[in-house]
Parts: C-alpha cells; sequence; structure tokens
C-alpha cells in the first residue's frame, strides 16, 4: 500500500507560478511511475503529466511547455513545476502511483487527497 500526500497549491495570478510536491510512503519500493491529474468542477479527471522511474516524462497537451515534472527518489517525493498558469489550468490536483509500460501510464489505486488551484484572471 502506497500513501500519497499532496501540497502546493494556491491561489495565483494568471502568468505566476507554483510548484507542487507529492511525498509518498508506505510500499514505495513498487512505485513504477508517478502521474498527476487534475479535476475541475463538472469535469473529468485528466492526466496532466507523468514520470517513470527511469526518468521519461510525458505531458498532456494543454500545459507541454508550461509544467515540468520530476521526482527525488531519496525523499519519495514527485514535483509538479506549473509556470505561466492560465485560469483554465484552475482544479484540483491529484497525484497517482501507477506503472508505465509500452509507452503509456496507467494510473493505480493509490491517490492523494487533492490540492486546490486557482489561477485568476
Amino acid at each position: 500500500q502506497v500513501q500519497l500526500v499532496e501540497s502546493g497549491g494556491g491561489l495565483v495570478q494568471a502568468g505566476g507560478s507554483l510548484r507542487l510536491s507529492c511525498a509518498a510512503s508506505g510500499s514505495t519500493f513498487s512505485i513504477n511511475a508517478m502521474g498527476w491529474y487534475r479535476q475541475a468542477p463538472g469535469k473529468q479527471r485528466d492526466l496532466v503529466a507523468f514520470i517513470s522511474s527511469g526518468g521519461f516524462t510525458n505531458y498532456g497537451t494543454s500545459v507541454k511547455g508550461r509544467f515540468g515534472i520530476s521526482r527525488d527518489n531519496a525523499k519519495n517525493t514527485v514535483y509538479l513545476q506549473m509556470n505561466s498558469l492560465k485560469p483554465e489550468d484552475t482544479a484540483v490536483y491529484y497525484c497517482n502511483a501507477g506503472r508505465y509500460t509500452s509507452g503509456r501510464y496507467y494510473p493505480g489505486g493509490s491517490w492523494g487527497q487533492g490540492t486546490q488551484v486557482t489561477v485568476s484572471s
């Protein structure tokens, strides 16, 4: 079992930056890849970015070039650096422990509680 705790959300003006953190505990040796998702009110939860255990990263089209995902294996922590934020980035952001295989990220059953990101125009 893996436990995930997100932090770093908040209110920021358009064009600003935030860095989200996701600390993993428990059976962290079993983590193959980590992903960040977001969910806006009334919308589905979408994959924003993921990083594999080998450091491969991929991003959703709407955040490519603005967001960066990284991981500190010693701290069992994954980060999401969000730059040039837009009002449409407003959502609850969740981290997930999943698997990266065959060129695709598959979410696992471990989710954090979410952290709210609000971008004002």
